[in-house]
């Protein structure tokens, strides 16, 4: 009984590869070619030119930023809203940085486009602005010019290496005895 089931399948198999075969061949036809292709067409979609872009990601403590630089009009959003309203205000001027330090000329061609997630706002504002420069470096290296990219990285590592280099400070996890890292609880002797 399983034999036949095992019989039974193979003949779909062949059935099925015979009719893709048919097709192909029917396709072929149509259009006055003169070299079958050996497997059968799936999608006849075109495709779109691949165009200038670069993704690169900027960390502090939890927080990640992930940064998708491309040929574009100059404009910079965060989560999808404008980088003019980020909140808070107080430290609207910081993620600011990378473009008062290089200038807005650097930007004008590029479009980009910023996710972030996981920490507190204050994490979150710097992975942003590490993000947005390492992405500025980034497309240069890729698309523009070496000597280009070595001024730009020159420039913001003599402002803040951490716009470029992450920051590999973390929390330090509690230990017993005490409420915290390095604090222990007060001894008393009577």
């Amino acid at each position: 009984h399983r034999l036949t089931a095992v019989c039974t399948c193979r003949a779909r198999e062949q059935q099925a590869k015979q009719a893709a075969t048919r097709v192909t061949c029917d396709l072929v036809e149509r259009n006055n070619c003169s070299t079958a292709p050996t497997t059968p067409l799936r999608n006849n979609k075109p495709t779109m030119p691949a165009s200038q872009s670069v993704q690169v990601f900027g960390k502090k403590k939890t927080a990640t930023a992930c940064a998708f630089a491309k040929q574009g009009r100059g404009l910079i959003k965060v989560n999808g809203q404008p980088i003019e309203l980020i909140q808070p205000e107080s430290l609207r001027l910081k993620v600011f940085e990378p473009v008062l330090i290089l200038g807005q000329e650097k930007f004008s061609n590029l479009d980009i486009r910023v996710r972030v997630k996981g920490g507190g706002y204050t994490a979150q504002i710097y992975a942003i602005r590490a993000a947005i420069a390492k992405s500025i470096v980034a497309y240069h290296a890729k698309y523009v010019d070496e000597s280009s990219k070595n001024e730009l990285k020159k420039t913001l590592l003599s402002y803040d290496r951490n716009l470029l280099v992450s920051d590999p400070r973390r929390c330090e996890p509690k230990k017993y005895g005490g409420r915290s890292a390095r604090a222990r609880f007060q001894k008393s002797y009577r």
